[in-house]
């Protein structure tokens, strides 16, 4: 019975740190202009845990921040991409602002990283 409790401890703290998760990061193949980022961002935000989005087109980068205490499951996100015309590599959750991750960007793109 200590051991269920203490793996159902260990479960519920693993899904709290997805939960409170800022922002999803994602790498996406197929962003090539203006208008395809223009698509991404119009799926995203009409999702109600959006926030904002953020897509860099030279790094095939998607970020999503999220509104406090909300998430949106990897297949619904998947799904949003896949739809507008676009595949996603990876997906990533961090509590990681979207302002740095803005910054992040424009270091590399800048060279400094």
């Amino acid at each position: 019975m200590r051991i269920f409790k203490s793996m159902l401890l260990v479960a519920m703290l693993g899904v709290s740190s997805i939960v409170s998760a800022k922002t999803i990061e994602m790498d996406v193949n197929g962003l090539v202009c203006a208008f395809c980022a223009q698509g991404i961002e119009k799926s995203l935000k009409a999702l109600p845990p959006t926030s904002k989005v953020f897509v860099s087109l030279e790094n095939r980068i998607v970020a999503v921040e999220l509104k406090d205490g909300a998430d949106i499951p990897d297949p619904q996100l998947r799904k949003a991409i896949t739809d507008a015309g676009f595949t996603v590599v990876a997906i990533r959750r961090s509590d990681v602002t979207l302002d740095a991750i803005k910054q992040r960007v424009a270091r590399q793109a800048a060279g400094h990283e």
